[in-house]
């Protein structure tokens, strides 16, 4: 089948790198077998043991990443509400789409004023794809520095992802919003210090967000450093939100300011 090709070739090519390079934003250093996995085509069990034939640090890196994707099914088995409420309750008074109709769509249509939030979202729209660093970045944007509830991002990205599972979509969005299993749950992944760790030349901007191409380095993930006239140039959004401000309104929610 499609898949298990797909698997042969990356265990020869891409496996033993994997441990290094699977946070790699824009140099794509993972398996993109979920949408196998998902409809059947390929099972965890032959994954993990095709891997471990192979051996080395980055099959076992693959294979504690199968690991969470099990433990998530297992996680909801036992509580199948966790697919609609909170894992762990944490009394929040999300926005909803008739106070925050504005910034969710900013945020579906890749227009927030976050360079590597945007690219996710336009990567997402075309290739029903998103790499876990993007989709949980995107994810603690909408949630802790928008404010807007989970299961509104989660609805998304069930309607557009091509490996759309409910299970781990579900609970990876209550890890991202801090209301599942998550053991630092009111911890803020800030999209400029992601994007300068995890695409530090701007290649996977560059890729989704064609506005910010010719843009040097050390700005396109700060955009709205560069001089008034070049910024306005461009063509692209101001930042949604400042991120400190949201921070704040997040803490102040959570009981934490």
């Amino acid at each position: 089948t499609a898949g298990r090709e797909r698997l042969s070739r990356w265990l020869r090519a891409g496996v033993a790198a994997y441990g290094e390079r699977h946070d790699d934003l824009g140099g794509d250093g993972t398996s993109r077998l979920s949408p196998y996995l998902h409809f059947g085509a390929l099972s965890p069990v032959e994954l993990v043991r095709r891997a471990r034939e192979r051996g080395g640090e980055g099959a076992e890196a693959f294979v504690r990443q199968l690991c969470w994707r099990d433990f998530h099914h297992q996680v909801l088995a036992a509580r199948p509400d966790a697919s609609v409420r909170d894992y762990r309750t944490r009394e929040d008074h999300w926005r909803g789409p008739d106070e925050a109709a504005e910034d969710i769509a900013a945020w579906r249509e890749g227009r927030t004023g976050y360079p590597l939030v945007d690219a996710a979202m336009r990567q997402l729209r075309h290739e029903g794809w998103m790499h876990n660093r993007a989709r949980l970045l995107a994810a603690s944007f909408l949630t802790k520095t928008l404010y807007v509830d989970w299961r509104i991002g989660a609805r998304h990205f069930l309607d557009l992802l091509v490996d759309g599972d409910v299970v781990n979509n579900q609970l990876n969005w209550q890890w991202a919003a801090g209301t599942g299993t998550d053991t630092r749950p009111h911890r803020v992944l800030n999209p400029v210090v992601q994007g300068k760790r995890y695409d530090p030349d701007g290649t996977y901007v560059r890729r989704w967000v064609p506005e910010l191409r010719e843009v040097a380095a050390r700005f396109v993930h700060e955009p709205w450093r560069l001089p008034e006239e070049e910024r306005a140039a461009l063509g692209y959004p101001q930042p949604l939100v400042d991120l400190g401000e949201g921070l704040a309104r997040f803490r102040h929610a959570r009981g934490r300011d």
